[in-house]
């Protein structure tokens, strides 16, 4: 029995940056990089014209020199505010009620907090007591798509449940310029603040993405390419030069698992332009297939868990064909690959 994922509905961060800012924050404070000009050169060709951060690019806990303890808290209640506006978005556009929903699944990485997003959420929105609950935390740019398995797990279950996802990330509060390797310097070019969120049900509410079958894999020794680290000065993101080929290593397997099986449109996780590219080829398409994921890579960067249900979203507004066969993908820390296959309900 299918899942069926309503229209995401995606919120950003209410700061618009663009590329060039970000080249002149770096120049700023890393005039004397003696690779300075090939990381310019780099930035301006990462794929991503704009991002949105939840707070102005030279605030304390952006661009600035706030610790640990003030980027945790203001990290993780802007992802609570996103998740809060990105849900009750959610709601309102299937015209539902907080006492509607049996379950909230949940993904952020960014911040950190006990209780997680799932219970600060419940408060804010007013759900009921008894609703059923996953707090995903640590996937990062896989959480996206691993909530909507989750939910699709859920809803075969109890084919009556509403269940609510909810992915939210402030990746700003990782904009680290103690980090200066030009993997990190790109990392501070590529990520934006977003949240989304999409109701999951046993029965069409709408037109929308209608999974069918699911795909977990974790890539053999491979917890170093991606990883998450802890410092006084804040949170950082680092990864090796082996990430460069991460998404590659995992094609192979994704294509055994779908066995022949074709794709008529793609939700690409948008990690970099060749991430896009060569998961879109993998899958036997070219790049007007991938633009849903080119676009929000370049509008609005890589926001992490967000970004599957952001090309979703955008896949929405040039619905395939009913019956168009879908596959999602997304890769994260670890290295894990998460994806959906279905058909396009109309």
């Amino acid at each position: 029995m299918p899942a069926y994922i309503s229209q995401p509905q995606t919120v950003f961060g209410a700061h618009k940056i663009g590329t060039a800012e970000i080249a002149e924050d770096i120049r700023s404070h890393h005039h004397d990089h003696p690779r300075l000009a090939a990381i310019l050169r780099v930035i301006a060709n990462c794929g991503v014209r704009t991002r949105y951060f939840a707070r102005p690019l030279d605030s304390p806990t952006v661009s600035g020199t706030s610790g640990v303890q003030e980027r945790s808290r203001t990290t993780f209640l802007d992802a609570l505010d996103l998740a809060e506006q990105a849900a009750t978005a959610a709601l309102e556009a299937g015209g539902l009620t907080a006492g509607d929903i049996d379950a909230v699944i949940t993904t952020h990485s960014t911040g950190w907090s006990v209780p997680n997003l799932d219970i600060h959420l419940m408060n804010r929105l007013g759900l009921p007591p008894t609703t059923r609950r996953i707090a995903l935390t640590t996937l990062a740019c896989a959480g996206g798509t691993q909530a909507l398995i989750r939910a699709a797990d859920l809803v075969a279950a109890r084919p009556d449940d509403t269940v609510l996802v909810v992915a939210a990330e402030a990746i700003s509060g990782v904009y680290q310029h103690s980090d200066t390797t030009i993997q990190s310097m790109i990392y501070k070019a590529l990520f934006g603040d977003a949240a989304a969120a999409a109701i999951v049900t046993a029965r069409p509410r709408g037109p929308g993405m209608a999974v069918e079958e699911s795909f977990e894999y974790v890539l053999p020794d491979s917890v170093d390419r991606y990883s998450g680290r802890v410092a006084p000065d804040g949170f950082h993101f680092d990864s090796t030069k082996a990430a460069l080929t991460a998404a590659d290593d995992v094609l192979p397997a994704l294509v055994g698992w779908l066995d022949g099986r074709r794709t008529d449109f793609p939700v690409i996780h948008p990690g970099s332009t060749r991430i896009i590219t060569d998961t879109a080829a993998a899958l036997d398409l070219g790049a007007e297939a991938a633009r849903h994921s080119t676009d929000t890579l370049a509008d609005e960067g890589n926001l992490g868990a967000p970004s599957v249900l952001r090309v979703l979203e955008r896949t929405h507004h040039e619905p395939p064909a009913a019956g168009a066969r879908g596959t999602m993908v997304a890769y994260g820390p670890g290295f894990t690959t998460a994806a959906l296959h279905g058909h396009w309900h109309a």
